[in-house]
This record gives structure tokens, C-alpha cells and sequence, in this order.
């Protein structure tokens, strides 16, 4: 595995991925004003691969790992973040939830992947997550506010993106593939299990009256999930996860919530509290100091190399 600092392309998919994943929330929420969680995540993954399977070869990987990926990247992550911003968690709050799967990851690439995290990753780590605890803990009023049962749940959403990350990192040991034919054949794996949840909670009439009542913002809605957040965001994060651990990668998740915070405020007026800003900064350094070990380890390995 290399061992070297990501490269400037690396950086730059690696902040795309951010801004992406950032609006996303808004968007989630968007979406689920016309559509069950359920709904929303069969056709999000509808939309994300069925119009590909005809072109798009089928990756080069043992099939374990395809369903391994769609059940916990998709059914998984998705299912509960939907559950839980339909069940009262605000899309800043769960931009900023979502980032405690670095943590996840962090601690089982160890037993799982025989990945060691450097003393600056741990530090880093424990500095965000303070930055996450005092957004998480600056409750304010009216969007300010999360509910147990939405923290819960996208807490839940947080450790399936961590299994994904390993999954993935796991895939890559196997060979190589594509991330993009990855993403698009692992992203049918979900769309059943959604569709039967949806009739299940829903009702078949339910679920007819929803995709007779789609209007603009829910078909926007569905096509930005689709193919900006699950086809390239994720194809991007494959592909970093492919070229470095997981230890490394993940943290740049952690710019996320700056985004979504930002986003939730100019698009849905959600206000974070003071202390919530506090947190972002904190989320700031503690990226900035996971970073900077590799940055400063790579510096000083140069001139003994040469």
C-alpha cells in the first residue's frame, strides 16, 4: 500500500467528494418532503444503476463483495440516515453525525485490515471528534434541535459507511476493478430489499400515490442522489480508498459537516448555535493535524530516500 501523502488529484477528488456529500443533505431532505425513506432510497439506486447495466461490465470481483458493499453502503447506511431525518434529525445535525463513521473505520481497519493508525491519526481523531461532541452538544432552538431517535438512527448510518469503507478496502485486495462498474452493479443490491420496505411500511397504495405525486424537487431530489452523490462522489471514494488506507482517506469526510452546516443554513434556515461553529473549527484542526503527520512523515523521508 502506499505509503505517500495523497497527490494534488487525489486532494482535489477528495474535496469534490466533500462539497458533494455536503449538499446532500439538504437534498435528502428535499427529497423525503414527497417520498418515503423507503421510496427515496429504491429509486435513488434505481436511477444509479439500472440505466448502466447494459454498458457497464460487471466488476472483476467475487460476487460476496458487490453484495457486501450494496447491502452496506446502500440498505444500510440509507436506510437508517433516511429513517432518521424523516424522524426528526436536521440535515446540518446529520452532517455532522454522519462523520463519527472516520471513527468507526479507524478502529475496525486494525483487527480487520491490519491497518496500524500513526499517534498524529489519533490525535487528530480525538480532536474532531471534541469538535463533534460540542456541535452534537449545543442544542439551540427550533432547528437547532435533533431527536434521540434520529441521532440513534444516523448514528447507526455512520457505522454502516464504516463496514462499506472496509468492505471496499477489502475488494481491493482481490484485484484490481473499476470503481465506477463497482459502484453501479453494487448499487442494484439494495433496490429490492428498499422496494419491499417501502410496500412494507408504506402500503402498495401508498407507494403508487407517491410516484404518481413525484413533482420536480423529488425527481431532482432522486437524479442528485443518484448520480452525483452514489455514481461519482462514491466512485471518487473508491477509487482514494483503493490508492491509500482507510485511516487516511476517511477523515476527509470530516469537512463534510462545514459543508452541510453551511448548506442546511442557506437553503432550509436551519441556525447552528455558536458553540456549533466552535465544533466545525475544532473538526477543522483535527483534519488538519491527521493530515499534517503523513505531510510532515513524507517531508523527512525524502531526503534520506535520496
Amino acid at each position: 500500500m502506499n505509503a505517500a501523502a495523497l497527490s494534488r488529484g487525489d486532494l482535489l477528488r477528495a474535496l469534490a467528494v466533500v462539497v458533494i456529500w455536503g449538499l446532500n443533505f439538504v437534498v435528502m431532505k428535499l427529497g423525503l418532503q414527497g417520498l418515503s425513506p423507503m421510496l427515496l432510497g429504491a429509486l435513488r439506486f434505481s436511477a444509479a444503476s439500472l440505466p448502466f447495466l447494459l454498458f457497464v461490465p460487471r466488476p472483476a470481483l467475487p460476487w460476496r463483495f458487490v453484495l457486501g458493499y450494496g447491502l452496506a453502503q446502500g440498505l444500510g447506511q440509507f436506510g437508517f440516515l433516511f429513517l432518521g431525518l424523516q424522524l426528526g434529525m436536521t440535515a446540518g445535525m446529520a452532517s455532522v453525525v454522519m462523520q463519527t463513521q472516520a471513527f468507526f473505520t479507524l478502529l475496525l481497519a486494525a483487527p480487520l485490515l491490519g491497518e496500524r493508525a500513526r499517534p498524529w491519526q489519533w490525535w487528530g481523531l480525538t480532536l474532531a471528534f471534541a469538535g463533534l461532541m460540542t456541535i452534537g452538544l449545543a442544542h439551540g432552538e427550533g432547528p437547532g434541535q435533533m431527536t434521540l431517535a434520529g441521532f440513534v438512527l444516523t448514528l447507526a448510518a455512520a457505522f454502516m459507511w464504516a463496514v462499506s469503507n472496509l468492505v471496499a478496502r477489502r475488494a481491493a485486495t482481490a484485484g484490481p476493478y473499476g470503481p465506477f462498474p463497482f459502484i453501479v452493479w453494487s448499487s442494484t443490491v439494495p433496490i429490492v430489499p428498499f422496494f419491499a420496505l417501502a410496500l412494507w411500511t408504506d402500503g402498495a397504495q401508498g407507494v403508487l400515490a407517491q410516484l404518481r405525486a413525484v413533482d420536480g424537487v423529488a425527481l431532482a431530489a432522486v437524479l442528485y442522489l443518484a448520480l452525483l452523490a452514489t455514481l461519482l462522489a462514491y466512485t471518487l471514494w473508491t477509487q482514494l480508498l483503493q490508492r491509500h488506507p482507510a485511516g487516511r482517506v476517511t477523515p476527509f469526510s470530516l469537512l463534510v459537516p462545514v459543508v452541510g452546516l453551511w448548506a442546511a443554513y442557506a437553503f432550509l434556515g436551519e441556525q447552528p448555535a455558536p458553540l456549533q461553529w466552535a465544533g466545525a473549527g475544532a473538526v477543522l484542526c483535527g483534519l488538519v493535524v491527521n493530515q499534517a503527520g503523513g505531510w510532515l512523515r513524507a517531508r523527512r523521508a525524502r531526503p534520506a530516500a535520496s
